[in-house]
């Protein structure tokens, strides 16, 4: 690859056709206001140029639009049949004991209660211990400033499922 150059990944996404980038997009978020900004913004020379744009898409949704985006989330603990991503991005829930899990089961529904949408946060690389005590913490917060933690959540997960996107693997 030349210094000017597109990684073939990214070079890949930008040459989708506009159905299979929209696709493969929503696979990544839910929110359809930000797979339409991302869309409107190809071709990308970077991969950073492609994140920014999600952190600017991600900074301009709606509570509305944030509300859809986690839509697309399970709640941790109980990730979807035959989704990989949430399966992969849960991993830290999978050998948990059933203690624990019980407790993550009550803490989602408190919270999930309390808010009105799942308990949302990037949990690649967290241990069930670790997003356990932070819905404990997190379920204190008045129902903005969780909006406002959860779209930074959100960012971050877009983030590491763009960079898996446009892998050159």
């Amino acid at each position: 690859m030349t210094p000017n150059s597109t990684p073939p990944g990214l070079a890949r996404f930008n040459a989708l056709e506009e159905h299979a980038a929209q696709a493969a997009l929503h696979e990544v978020c839910a929110s359809t206001a930000w797979v339409e900004r991302l869309l409107a913004a190809r071709p990308y020379a970077t991969v950073d140029a492609l994140h920014q744009a999600s952190d600017a898409a991600m900074a301009g949704l709606t509570a509305d639009d944030l509300a859809e985006a986690m839509a697309g989330h399970p709640p941790i603990g109980r990730p979807r049949p035959g989704d990989p991503a949430s399966a992969r991005e849960q991993r830290g829930m999978a050998g948990a004991s059933e203690e624990l899990k019980a407790e993550m089961l009550e803490l989602n529904l408190a919270y999930q209660e309390k808010f009105g949408h799942v308990f949302l946060i990037c949990a690649t690389g967290r241990t069930g211990e670790q997003m356990r005590d932070a819905v404990k913490e997190r379920i204190g917060n008045a129902p903005e400033q969780e909006r406002e933690i959860v779209r930074a959540e959100l960012g971050k997960i877009n983030r590491i499922r763009l960079a898996r996107l446009v892998d050159d693997d």
